[in-house]
């Protein structure tokens, strides 16, 4: 349920958004968001700036880019870019470079600080097993976003805000957080009604929540495509750092893979460190014949060319050209990527989140993937940092 609301109210908002924030807002402090503030900081390049740019087979990214243009279409800056994409006959690396260095120009996004490199992680679709039906096997529940969360909208009283969503719920006749993840599962009444898979294995279920998407293979042996719904609009907490933080893994131990090893060896402590992240994800059963799982623009997502980015600093929708390593190396990977995804812990202006796509190969690349990185994304000519805020 999306709610408006007036200024009157906006104290109780910026208190309630709190939850959804890093750093909660001291009480003298409620005309400010908690959450960090990311300016889009970009510089105009050439295209010469761009290594590997000349050796890409862009032709993946060019399928991606034309999923986005289904809905940038819709939007000004973006119409003329958009429209000329359809008029490409031979969609071949020579016609996509000069369309590209025709119609878009290449900007660096430079962090708030002045440095021009950042984190570069990765994420993908997990496979998990489940049933339709609770059992003594399939106890972990899957639930659709409930009729008593409330996603407050901001922007009729601070349209800056478009990107700040708080979540709540009525609590009489007033609005409270929405209930954490430990309170979500030491009170399953809360949710009780809005089950509607089970899953046999809780730490699969968690980083099904963390990649946002995947697939449930049924007991029939029938796959089910799973979408993110919405969230219960508490901070995501990286239950990785956290285990290095307390000397229970070595930093280069702390890979989704570490972490689900860890997990497996310390049972008696592993409800204690998911209640660490209070960040809790509701799904929707999406259909079948999807190219890929749906990023936050409602296009499906592409293996290898999809990225998950802040769009405070980066347009969805948007081409990204990426420089970085493959995961746990120093060989360079130097691609055309796509903007169509968003996520909690997706936060700065050089941050990126590489979609791998499905299966063991994409789960073993994202678990591992930490690397630093340079972005740059190609906008029409003549658009401005502004535009990015005002979408």
């Amino acid at each position: 349920m999306k709610i408006q609301l007036s200024f009157p109210v906006m104290t109780l908002v910026l208190l309630l958004n709190a939850c959804a924030s890093e750093t909660a807002p001291l009480p003298n402090e409620v005309n400010k968001v908690a959450e960090p503030i990311i300016r889009p900081n970009l510089i105009v390049t050439d295209w010469s700036q761009l290594t590997g740019w000349a050796n890409d087979d862009i032709l993946p990214a060019w399928d991606a880019f034309l999923q986005s243009c289904g809905v940038l279409i819709n939007k000004p800056q973006w119409k003329e870019v958009c429209t000329a994409a359809t008029t490409v006959q031979q969609p071949d690396n020579v016609a996509l470079r000069d369309f590209f260095e025709t119609y878009l120009s290449p900007h660096q996004i430079i962090n708030n600080d002045g440095t021009d490199d950042g984190l570069v992680t990765g994420y993908y679709e997990p496979l998990l097993l489940g049933s339709r039906q609770p059992s003594d096997r399939f106890r972990y529940p899957l639930h659709a976003a409930p009729d008593s969360l409330l996603s407050i909208d901001l922007r009729g009283v601070y349209p800056e805000l478009e990107n700040i969503s708080p979540r709540g719920r009525y609590d009489g006749e007033k609005i409270v957080p929405y209930y954490t993840r430990a309170e979500i599962k030491q009170y399953p009444n809360i949710l009780r009604h809005h089950e509607f898979l089970w899953v046999d294995n809780e730490v699969e279920l968690f980083f099904l929540q963390i990649q946002g998407s995947g697939r449930i293979v049924l007991e029939d042996g029938e796959i089910l495509r799973i979408g993110y719904a919405d969230h219960n609009g508490h901070p995501y907490r990286s239950i990785g750092k956290l285990l290095v933080e307390r000397n229970e893994l070595l930093l280069e131990q702390a890979s989704m893979q570490g972490i689900k090893q860890w997990g497996e060896q310390n049972p008696d402590k592993l409800d204690e460190l998911l209640h660490q992240n209070s960040r809790y994800i509701f799904f929707r059963e999406l259909p079948n014949d999807l190219s890929g799982p749906l990023g936050a623009m409602g296009v499906p997502l592409t293996a290898g060319r999809s990225i998950a980015i802040d769009p405070r600093a980066v347009p969805q929708g948007a081409p990204v050209f990426l420089e970085t390593t493959w995961p746990n190396t120093d060989k360079e990977l130097q691609r055309l990527m796509v903007a169509q995804d968003t996520g909690s812990a997706i936060k700065g202006n050089v941050r990126v989140d590489f979609f791998w796509g499905f299966g063991q190969e994409a789960a073993e690349q994202a678990g591992k993937m930490k690397q630093k990185g340079k972005i740059w994304v190609l906008l029409p000519n003549g658009y401005t940092s502004s535009m990015i805020a005002k979408k």
